[in-house]
């Protein structure tokens, strides 16, 4: 892994932070960057493999973190999870809901709808008709109910506590839905939506939740999308680059500076309930 460099330094020292999807790509250099300002960190994903390699990379960097095999669909998976990570570190005070993704079957071939398509029936298209309601489905679940669950699963002794922090991770999607992937997008504007809701839903009891929409990151997910075999960009990546006014794609510690802001009591102890894009000016561009 690259060396880590924090834009800041904030104070979570005593803090305990869960990041769902710890193992990714972008969700590992938040947990990293948690670490780094001092908290106790829980590296949660599916893949507990994983999940290690990350918790492992935080120890190795003089922090403290566990890794937790996680399932954010399954309710008992999230309160075995809930039960190690207080029993390991303590009680849980900074949640992230990295965990998402997207699914072939809720992808359409084409950017528009072409009369063609219409005429004669292809097994290489898929149009808009034949999008499959069981990948739409399972692309609502990760993003949405991978959302909602763990929220349930992990806030609750924050509640009680009467302070803590929730970050979910939304996208362009949610601003300017992208072509091809209607399913994608409409679950991160639930989840921008979600956001927004459970903000007021918790302003009562001291637990600010805030959202980071990421712009255009090379993943682990993307990558085939993005760039070809050789190593150059995709004509898909090619009109992203177009459309983003710095014309680069974001680093994964691009995202670093808005998660300690959002995450730190004194930054941003009255920050509840926004959306903040990390696009290179994506959002704010009409495209002329």
């Amino acid at each position: 892994m690259a060396t880590l460099q924090l834009p800041f330094q904030v104070n979570l020292d005593g803090r305990v932070a869960l990041v769902t999807g710890g193992g990714g790509v972008l969700c590992s250099v938040m947990a990293r960057a948690l670490a780094a300002c001092g908290a106790r960190i829980a590296v949660a994903d599916l893949k507990r493999e994983a999940a290690e390699a990350v918790a492992q990379q935080i120890r190795q960097e003089g922090g403290i973190a566990i890794s937790v095999a996680c399932d954010v669909l399954q309710r008992e998976s999230l309160i075995a999870a809930n039960e190690t990570v207080k029993r390991e570190l303590g009680p849980i005070d900074i949640l992230i809901n990295g965990a998402g993704g997207n699914h072939p079957k809720g992808t359409t071939t084409h950017e528009y709808l072409r009369p063609e398509d219409l005429r004669a029936v292809r097994q290489d298209v898929v149009t808009f008709y034949d999008l499959d309601p069981k990948g739409i489905e399972f692309v609502f679940h990760l993003n949405f109910l991978g959302t909602l669950l763990p929220t349930q699963a992990f806030t609750r002794e924050m509640a009680a506590r009467g302070r803590g922090v929730v970050i979910n991770i939304s996208s362009m999607n949610a601003f300017r839905p992208l072509t091809k992937i209607p399913a994608y997008s409409g679950a991160k504007a639930a989840v921008s939506n979600f956001t927004q809701w459970l903000a007021v839903h918790f302003s009562r009891v001291g637990i600010r939740v805030n959202a980071i929409a990421p712009g255009f990151f090379v993943t682990d997910q993307n990558r085939s999308l993005l760039v070809q075999p050789d190593g150059s960009w995709t004509p898909r990546a090619r009109t992203i680059l177009a459309h983003t006014p710095m014309n680069r794609f974001g680093e994964p510690q691009d995202l670093l500076g808005a998660l300690l802001w959002l995450v730190s009591d004194e930054a941003a102890g009255f920050v509840t309930g926004v959306v903040v894009p990390v696009d290179g000016g994506f959002s704010a561009f009409s495209g002329v």
